[in-house]
């Protein structure tokens, strides 16, 4: 099985939950659209614990390209203070977290801005698209779009009917729903939803670090699955 989560947020424990309750094993594939970091606090728990899941695909949010910015804004000035760099890194984590090396800062450094399968896009906040509705090339793209966008939010804005599911964060949810912090789906006309293909994009930001809830969507089942921090 295939499943999709985002904005996860340092929620170490509610993570390993959601794997838990999915029953994730060896044989799936996760894939994260973005915003490990930040908010919770065990945000480098949480990337090292990704760095030893090969099944596990991630793509950079607008948190951890803030922090790379950050880094390599710092490596122009001090390029051979390592220790010093480190310092300043880990003053972005709560506490100073000592967990943070160039290891992680190297993993985060590799991940892409987009993941596109046959079936599906993966992406932090938005995707280019033509006056017809389609999905312009990703790769020429610029960074701020694939994680800053925060018009594709809106339920009006939608692809073609002939373009692939676009996976998607960066905004909560709550703010379209009242509250509510539910994954959300947008079908394409006259059909069910049994399929991926079904759907025009899917909306996984709940919110996390607010509302203590997390979801990811399975992609075969075409259904989502939720953890509680309080349940």
């Amino acid at each position: 099985m295939k499943y999709i989560a985002s904005d996860i947020h340092g929620e170490y424990d509610l993570f390993m939950r959601l794997l838990e309750k999915i029953s994730f094993s060896d044989k799936d594939e996760f894939f994260v659209c973005g915003d490990i970091v930040e908010k919770g606090v065990d945000s480098v728990k949480l990337v090292r614990r990704l760095m030893k899941m090969p099944n596990v695909k991630c793509i950079l949010g607008n948190h951890e390209y803030a922090f790379l910015k950050y880094y390599w804004s710092i490596m122009e000035c001090s390029p051979t203070d390592f220790d010093g760099v480190l310092d300043k890194l880990r003053e972005n984590f709560s506490g100073g977290d000592a967990l943070l090396d160039f290891d992680v800062v190297d993993y985060l450094e590799a991940l892409p801005f987009y993941i596109e399968t046959n079936d599906f896009i993966c992406v932090h906040a938005g995707v280019p698209k033509a006056i017809d509705g389609s999905i312009l090339p990703l790769e020429n793209a610029s960074a701020e779009q694939l994680v800053y966008d925060r018009t594709f939010k809106d339920p009006a804005v939608t692809t073609s009917i002939s373009s692939k599911c676009v996976f998607f964060g960066h905004t909560p949810t709550i703010a379209l729903t009242g509250g509510r912090a539910e994954i959300l789906t947008y079908l394409k006309p006259n059909r069910q939803g049994k399929s991926v293909s079904d759907y025009y994009k899917i909306h996984l930001d709940l919110g996390t670090p607010i509302t203590g809830r997390l979801g990811c969507f399975c992609v075969e089942t075409c259904t989502p699955h939720y953890v509680d921090r309080f349940r």
